[in-house]
């Protein structure tokens, strides 16, 4: 199973290439199917690989690597609009001073 969250990331660079959606759902699928009972129905069996497969198909998956990016540009425009709050509060107290 590919992981889907890595623990190191390259915040530097933005990820580019993304786990196939196909991989990861058929995966979960699988690993879905190994902790059904052992007597349960062919039958039953594919209907809930099918039920999880359908269900998982319309979700959008992100890497832990994707998520720690955005963490990471989030963090550096917080910083940055901060420092221009500061500046902005510094330069009218200025502009006060002058009046």
């Amino acid at each position: 199973m590919q992981e889907l969250f890595p623990r190191h990331c390259d915040s530097d660079s933005i990820m580019t290439d993304k786990i196939p959606k196909p991989a990861v759902v058929e995966d979960i699928v699988a690993a879905v199917a190994t902790v059904l009972p052992a007597g349960i129905s062919e039958t039953v069996r594919q209907n809930v690989s099918s039920s999880v497969k359908s269900a998982l198909e319309n979700l959008d998956f992100v890497t832990r690597q994707e998520i720690e990016v955005q963490e990471t540009v989030l963090r550096r425009a917080r910083k940055k609009i901060t420092e221009l709050e500061n500046r902005v509060e510094q330069l009218e107290k200025d502009r006060g001073q002058l009046k």
